[in-house]
Parts: C-alpha cells; sequence; structure tokens
C-alpha cells in the first residue's frame, strides 16, 4: 500500500517543526544555524542497511502498461503559480537565515496535502553511501541558534577578516536582456558585507563567504525549491531541493551513492550519451550499456527488451542494471528530445524494472520555437509559442520525468550552466528526501557546497532582482536566441553540405546539431572501418581550420565497433558569419574525403 502525507500547511508547518520557526509577517524567520530536530517523527531517520524492495514491480509483460494494483499511474502535470508564491512569501514574513545556517525545502514549498510519499530506494544504495554518517562538525552547527551562546566549537573565520567590503554588479533589467540594453540601461547591483545588520538585507557578504552547510544558502534553496514547483511540481510529497556545484559533479555523487563496483553493478544510457557522464562512470567501475535511440532518443522498447532478456552470464557477470542515466531534452550528443508519450513510456519501462531515473536537464529551457520551414523537421509542431506570459511559456515545455514521478525514482539535475553562466559551478538536484539525505552525507565531506560568492550573485539577480517572472522571462527570450542559431547552422548545412552523403534532423531542442555521414557510400568503405573513415574527415576538418566532434567520442559502449559514421556540431557560440563559414570547410572535408567533385 503506497504511503500518504499527513495534511500539512506547506511552508508554515514546515518551518514550525524545525526548531519553532515563526512565519508571520510580525516575526521574521531566522534560520541561525542547521534547525533539524532528530526526535521530530517528520524528519525521517533513514536505514542504512539494504533490504529488499517491498513495493511491488509492474507485471512482466513485454510493453510496460501501468497495473493500477501495483504502480501509482503517471499523473498529469499541475503546476503551482508564481501568484501562490508571493502570496506564501508575504505570509511568511522575512527569511533571516545566518552563518552555517541549516535549511530544507519543507520550509519553503507549498501543501503536500494528498501526495503519496516516495518509495525507499535502499536496496538501490551502495555500500559507500550506506555506511555515511553525518558530519559531526556539520550537525554541531544546530547549537549555533541558541541564544546567548559563544561559540568556540566551531573553526568559522572571522568575516570582519574578510577582504571584500562590497561588491558590484551591472545586470539586465527584465524584460530588456540584451547585451547593449543591458550595458546602457541596465542595473547596478551592490552587495555589502554587513547588508544583513546595516540595510535591513537578507543575505549579505559576511554570511555567503563564510563555511555554510553543504545544501547550500537557505536563501537561495527557497528560490530553486519554488522553481521547482512552478516547472515540475513533484507528485509525492517527500522531495527535496539542494544546490550542487553543478551537474557534472552530482553526477558523480549520485553514480558513487547508487551504483557499486563490487556488486557488478551497470549504467544505462543513450547509446551515444554525454561523454563526460561516460568518462566519470568508467573509473567507478560500473559498466555503461547503450540503449538504441531514434529521432525521439532513447527507445523504450529497446530497453524493456534488453532488461527483460539480461543475462549475467552474456554480460560477463554484470547484474541486471537499476539505474538509467538520461538527458530528455536536447540530448548531448545527438540533439534529440523526447516527446511527452516517450517519456511516460520510459518512466513505465523504469516502473516495471525497478529502475532510477538519472534526469539530467540542462537544455531543458531551450526547447526550441519552430520556424515555418523547419517546424515539421524538428518535430516541434508549429505555432503557438509565441508566448505572451511566462504561464503560457511553461505549458509550452514538454513536461519533466519528476513532474511525472509517483514513485519518487526520478533525481533531476539542473543547472545554470546553460541558461546563465557556466563559470558559476553552480546547480541543484531534486529527488526523494531519503535519496538527498544520502547525497548530503556525501557532499559534507566532498565539496560542501557551492562556492559562495556564485549563490549571492545568482540570488540578488534571481531573486531580488527578477524574481521567478523575470527569470522565465529571460529563459524565453534565450530559446528565441538558440532557436535563430539553430536556424543559421540548419541553413548552412543545407547549402554546403553534400546532401547525397549526409543526413541530419534539426534539433527541437538544445545547442547541438548531430550530423550522420553515410559511411556505406565511402569510396574506401569496403577497406576502410568507420572509425578511419571518421578520423581521415576530422583531421581534415583540423587542417582546413573547423572543429567538429567525432561521434565516437559519445558512444556509451566504447568496446563496441560503432554502426554509423556521425559528427556533433553545435551553434552557441559562433557567430552565425563563422558558424556558416565553419560548415562550408566541414563540406569540404567531406567531400574530399569521398573524392567528390
Amino acid at each position: 500500500m503506497r504511503r500518504v502525507s499527513v495534511s500539512r500547511s506547506g511552508s508554515t508547518a514546515a518551518a514550525a517543526i524545525r526548531g519553532g520557526l515563526s512565519r508571520s509577517p510580525s516575526r521574521p524567520i531566522h534560520l541561525s544555524a542547521q534547525q533539524h530536530n532528530p526526535n521530530n517523527t517528520n524528519n525521517r531517520t533513514f536505514q542504512t542497511k539494504s533490504k529488499d524492495c517491498s513495493e511491488a514491480l509492474a507485471p512482466a509483460a513485454r510493453l510496460p502498461e501501468a497495473d493500477p494494483e501495483d504502480v501509482t499511474p503517471v499523473r498529469p502535470r499541475q503546476n503551482v503559480k508564481i501568484a501562490e508564491i508571493l502570496e506564501r512569501r508575504a505570509k511568511a514574513g522575512k527569511l533571516v537565515a545566518l552563518t552555517a545556517a541549516g535549511a530544507d525545502s519543507d520550509m519553503f514549498k507549498g501543501p503536500s496535502v494528498g501526495k503519496p510519499k516516495a518509495k525507499r530506494w535502499d536496496h538501490h544504495l551502495s555500500e559507500e553511501s550506506r555506511i555515511r554518517e553525518p558530519c559531526v562538525l556539520k550537525q554541531a552547527a544546530k547549537h549555533l541558534k541558541k541564544p546567548g551562546l559563544i561559540s568556540l566549537g566551531g573553526g568559522l573565520p572571522c568575516a570582519e577578516y574578510f577582504p571584500f567590503d562590497s561588491i558590484s554588479l551591472k545586470v539586465p533589467r527584465a524584460p530588456n536582456f540584451s547585451e547593449q540594453a543591458a550595458h546602457e540601461h541596465g542595473e547596478t547591483v551592490t552587495i555589502g558585507k554587513y547588508d544583513i545588520r546595516d540595510a535591513d538585507g537578507v543575505y549579505d557578504l559576511s554570511v555567503a563567504l563564510n563555511y555554510h552547510q553543504a545544501h547550500g544558502s537557505a536563501q537561495l534553496m527557497r528560490w530553486v525549491t519554488e522553481h521547482t514547483e512552478l516547472v515540475c511540481d513533484p507528485p509525492y510529497a517527500d522531495w527535496q531541493s539542494v544546490l550542487t556545484v553543478g551537474s557534472t559533479g552530482a553526477l558523480e555523487q549520485a553514480l558513487r551513492l547508487l551504483c557499486d563496483r563490487g556488486r557488478g553493478d551497470s549504467l544505462l544510457t543513450e547509446e551515444y550519451s554525454f561523454a563526460t557522464a561516460i568518462e566519470t562512470a568508467s573509473p567507478l567501475g560500473i559498466n555503461v550499456v547503450g540503449i538504441p535511440m531514434d529521432d525521439q532518443g532513447l527507445l523504450p522498447e529497446a530497453m524493456d527488451e534488453m532488461l527483460t532478456d539480461w543475462n549475467p552470464d552474456e554480460r560477463g557477470g554484470a547484474r541486471k542494471p537499476h539505474v538509467l542515466y538520461t538527458v530528455p531534452s536536447g540530448q548531448n550528443p545527438t540533439g534529440a528530445t523526447q516527446g511527452k508519450q516517450r517519456r511516460e513510456e520510459i518512466y513505465r519501462v523504469c516502473q516495471k524494472h525497478d529502475v532510477y531515473i538519472i534526469e539530467d536537464e540542462p537544455y531543458y529551457f531551450l526547447q526550441m520555437m519552430p520556424t515555418a520551414e523547419l517546424a515539421v523537421e524538428s518535430g516541434v509542431e508549429e505555432g503557438g509559442l509565441e508566448e505572451e506570459d511566462v504561464d503560457q511559456f511553461l505549458d509550452s515545455l514538454i513536461p519533466t520525468l519528476l513532474s511525472m514521478d509517483v514513485d519518487g525514482r526520478v533525481m533531476r539535475m539542473d543547472s545554470f550552466s546553460k541558461v546563465v553562466v557556466p563559470g558559476s559551478r553552480l546547480g541543484w538536484i531534486t529527488a526523494s528526501e531519503q535519496i538527498i539525505e544520502r547525497y548530503l552525507r556525501h557532499a559534507e565531506v566532498c565539496n560542501q557546497g557551492p562556492s559562495g560568492f556564485s549563490q549571492i550573485i545568482l540570488y540578488k539577480l534571481l531573486d531580488e532582482k527578477w524574481g521567478h517572472e523575470g527569470y522565465l522571462r529571460w529563459l524565453m527570450n534565450l530559446r528565441k536566441e538558440y532557436t535563430k542559431r539553430r536556424d543559421t547552422i540548419v541553413r548552412a548545412c543545407e547549402r554546403h553540405l553534400p546532401q547525397e552523403v549526409v543526413s541530419w534532423k534539426p534539433p527541437a531542442a538544445g545547442m547541438f546539431h548531430w550530423i550522420r555521414v553515410d559511411h556505406t557510400q565511402h569510396p574506401d568503405s569496403s577497406t576502410k572501418s568507420i572509425l578511419e573513415i571518421e578520423e581521415e574527415i576530422f583531421n581534415s576538418c583540423i587542417a582546413k581550420g573547423v572543429l567538429v566532434g567525432r561521434g565516437s567520442w559519445f558512444r556509451a559502449e566504447q568496446d563496441k565497433p560503432p554502426t554509423g559514421l556521425f559528427f556533433r556540431t553545435t551553434f552557441a557560440a559562433a557567430t552565425p558569419e563563422n558558424m556558416t563559414e565553419a560548415i562550408r570547410r566541414f563540406g569540404e572535408a567531406i567531400r574530399e574525403s569521398y573524392r567528390m567533385s
């Protein structure tokens, strides 16, 4: 039987159970330290020894139809609105979180009445994850909330000696986001060392630049929790969001949390996948298994068949995989985007085979605006995307796997790298309370959370200056700009590539354009391998002054020969003129290799 959450009044109740916090307008919230009561039944104690899964799985049919007796069906997205969040904030009053303050998403998200609790994942946890204990020094910070307490216990440097009195930044005023508008009419933001004390501020350098809890600052955690509600609104009660040092670091921690070299674990992913993800998994002793793809990415039928027929004896002793890593939108490297039905089918296969999902979505908001000539080819319906408001924008986006996650089997990874600045090294993950707790135990003794500089700068931009609506309008503008770039590279391909041997499908999201070259038509196909032809074209490209990605770099199973010849191009950074010239040079390299006139 599914567990159902007790009735809670959202942020107010959540705050009240953590250290007696007040959420009334007349009394601001004070988070002076980690406010976590181990005796409180709402703060669950997590089992650290593996046990068998107590939840029933879907029937072992070839087509994974959800059985209502065994599997909770995928729920339609019912997003929270910005007005609801603003109303909650108004009722809550001022948030004041001081040095090393603890926080969690329950303090900031809305009511979860009637939503089920997540399933437990003890049986999927690695031995390393199961034996981790809380960091005693981080836990000691909870005592700092006691009025009048003088601390001689923690090694927190005195802010008086921080060599930064203030930081000033110039940022665009929403919705005028162009570089020129920001330069001429942008707003200067100044962050002082003691803004909380001297300027009735919420966050300042004295707090941001000191040590903090591994989950990140309460100030920015509030923003990402609310943003997650706006975009995903997970359909189970006990979800949490915490800050990360970016999705690559988060992935490494997630793999160590869920996979074990000693038990022969494998990682499922697309047959062509993010090269860094593969390079992260392999040294951990995790066997990477590629799943066949089509124009919408991962094929759920192929994954179901692979898992149903899995035989460890035929896989070098590797046990049946229980983790899937996928990039559903603008997949790197292929640019493929999973439609709503495809995502639902993938989720049902994962329910059937008890697979945990790592949903990596750096390109989610770069779902393309269609142009008349490219709408059909890109797979995005034409029309209806010239949104006037943020609600229309959100409704136009394909639902996330997290928004379908009735089991708590998805860890969604979000990042500012592709939509704000990659140098921030800042993102966040959302998963069930159990998984987040295990993740934090690792983060406490690993990276200890993202940079305080990054946190306070992004807080000032996203929360104080833009707010949720301003940020969504930034994303609306960004996807329009990337749509123009996508169109530029596709038109350059139409003009300069030999289409008798080259084919492609315009991407519906992301930053990458995946190009197939028909190796069977190469004049030396009978004597040269695909990799040899690929290398010949790649070297010719370098000689002609253009860099493209070799498709073989992204093969999930590097020990198997490729079945096709591909190249990855990106339309993210080059100017339209340089992009067109680069494709012309790429076309020359292909023609030269194929000895075409």
